[in-house]
């Protein structure tokens, strides 16, 4: 059975607040770690059947980026959701809210 590794090394300030987010996969071309400025780690418990969820982003992350990184996400989710569920009508739902989430926060295509 293949085996990859994915790990995120987080440098924090002397309040425990992200400077820096890296990254790295052993499944990767790229071998060196690369720097992000936000992640959003979803993990089902099956056992308790909740959501284990790490949100982190570094303090010098824009505004408006954030925005966006929210936007992609919630369209990617939904992208995830029609491939493990195949329920179109609810992610053209999905779909809509982001096209007024989009609109609401004034983010351009």
């Amino acid at each position: 059975m293949k085996k990859a590794e994915i790990k995120f090394t987080i440098e924090l300030d002397d309040n425990n607040v992200p400077e820096n987010i890296l990254w790295e996969s052993t499944d990767s071309q790229n071998k060196e770690a690369l720097p992000v400025k936000s992640i959003m780690l979803a993990l089902w418990d099956h056992n308790y059947k909740n959501t284990l969820r790490i949100d982190l982003w570094t303090k010098d992350m824009p505004v408006d980026e954030m925005k966006r990184f929210f936007y992609e996400t919630l369209q990617t989710m939904g992208d995830s959701f029609l491939r493990a569920t195949g329920e179109k009508n609810i992610v053209e739902d999905l779909r809509d809210y982001c096209a007024h989430f989009a609109d609401k926060m004034e983010i351009t295509k």
